[in-house]
């Protein structure tokens, strides 16, 4: 029987243990990323790497992938779907995830309650347009500040379970799968 598509993928993409092992800059390291957790699929380490991703995806700049290996590293979830997941923020999601964030710390602040979210800047990809949208964040402070964790917490959440819950669908359907095909053999 075939291996299923995902795990294909996920055996040619992952690099070997003996790669990882026999690096003389992580070999300090050999016991913490020698753990299998980091980089098998499975369905628990799935669902705290993508929960991981998600919380870390919100971090700005390219420290959210060092954040998501370290995350991994620290609570044994799956490396490499931890980083990939935190690429759901790019420069056309940034903004509405920021504005959600912001939002969210709207409601939780009293003092933040008659606000209303500036517009954001339009989306250049040169020094001037990175430069606006760092005014844009910074001149929405607290509730920003306050919103970012409540909605990776969120997002968080929602990946583990949704994480589960497909899982377990997916490991249902499969059984019965293979139950009718008994039947049929019989």
């Amino acid at each position: 029987m075939s291996r299923p598509f995902l795990r294909r993928i996920a055996a040619r993409a992952a690099p070997l243990s003996s790669t990882i092992t026999g690096n003389r800059w992580l070999r300090r390291h050999l016991p913490s990323l020698a753990d299998p957790d980091l980089w098998h699929l499975n369905r628990h380490s799935t669902a705290r790497g993508v929960a991981i991703g998600l919380a870390c995806g919100l971090i700005p700049g390219p420290v959210q992938a060092i954040a998501a290996a370290l995350g991994c590293v620290m609570c044994r979830g799956n490396l490499p779907i931890a980083v990939a997941t935190t690429f759901y923020t790019n420069p056309l999601t940034i903004v509405p995830l920021y504005a959600a964030a912001w939002h969210a710390g709207r409601l939780v602040l009293p003092s933040a309650h008659g606000m209303a979210l500036p517009a954001p800047p339009d989306l250049t990809f040169d020094l001037d347009g990175v430069a606006s949208f760092i005014h844009w964040a910074s001149s929405i402070g607290t509730p920003l500040a306050v919103g970012l964790p409540i909605l990776a917490a969120l997002l968080a959440v929602a990946g583990f379970v949704a994480v589960h819950v497909a899982w377990r669908w997916h490991t249902l359907r499969a059984w019965r799968r293979r139950a009718l095909a008994r039947e049929r053999r019989r």
